[in-house]
């Protein structure tokens, strides 16, 4: 069983750098809960431009750990969640939501603390009576994200990495982290990357 938890705690950068650097969201994302970090399989709604019908079917099909990934065909600065879909979110298990549009009740979502990455927070509402497409491949940030793919968000925003990749990456993941837990303790004694890099070589001589 994939302990997701332990993936959030890899961070997004670490997943980023041990996918060869590939899968971050190239998005302006507002991370709504201070602090809040989280790594699920993705579950994708492709919303019509301006309507939230589908967030509504992705939130009644949600599995719990899911984390939703929210857009439309023509994203704009239109809500498409606020705090009542928030909390039935959080009442199905859903680890975490992103959203290419907008939420609002923002003082609210926070309360409720389900852990919320947005492009936009904006007051305007969505309607709602058109039909989009549930579970299906969504082009997010330049990054496709299929129903399924590794999601990490953290205060650095978002990776994606596909599901077929997810056992090659992750133990490299796990190995940069270690390394990087090694060479703090070496720049907490006084050593600097200038040295350890070869950086002062390559400079000055």
């Amino acid at each position: 069983m994939t302990d997701y938890a332990a993936i959030a705690g890899l961070g997004v950068a670490t997943v980023h750098e041990a996918a060869g650097r590939t899968g971050i969201v190239e998005l302006d994302l507002i991370r709504v809960v201070p602090g809040s970090r989280v790594a699920g399989p993705a579950r994708t709604a492709l919303c019509e431009p301006g309507d939230n019908t589908m967030v509504h079917a992705a939130v009644a099909h949600a599995r719990p750990g899911d984390v939703l990934i929210l857009t439309s065909t023509a994203p704009a600065p239109v809500a498409l969640v606020g705090e009542l879909l928030a909390t039935q979110a959080q009442v199905r298990g859903v680890a975490g939501l992103l959203v290419d549009g907008a939420v609002r009740d923002l003082d609210e979502l926070v309360e409720l603390g389900l852990p919320i990455w947005t492009r936009h927070v904006r007051a305007q509402g969505a309607t709602k009576g058109q039909v989009g497409k549930l579970d299906v491949p969504v082009v997010v940030g330049g990054v496709e994200i299929r129903p399924g793919d590794l999601v990490v968000l953290d205060g650095d925003g978002a990776v994606a990495l596909p599901a077929d990749r997810v056992d090659e990456v992750l133990p490299l993941a796990v190995e940069r982290l270690d390394r990087e837990s090694a060479v703090r303790e070496r720049y907490r004694g006084g050593e600097l990357s200038y040295d350890l890099q070869g950086l002062r070589a390559l400079v000055e001589e």
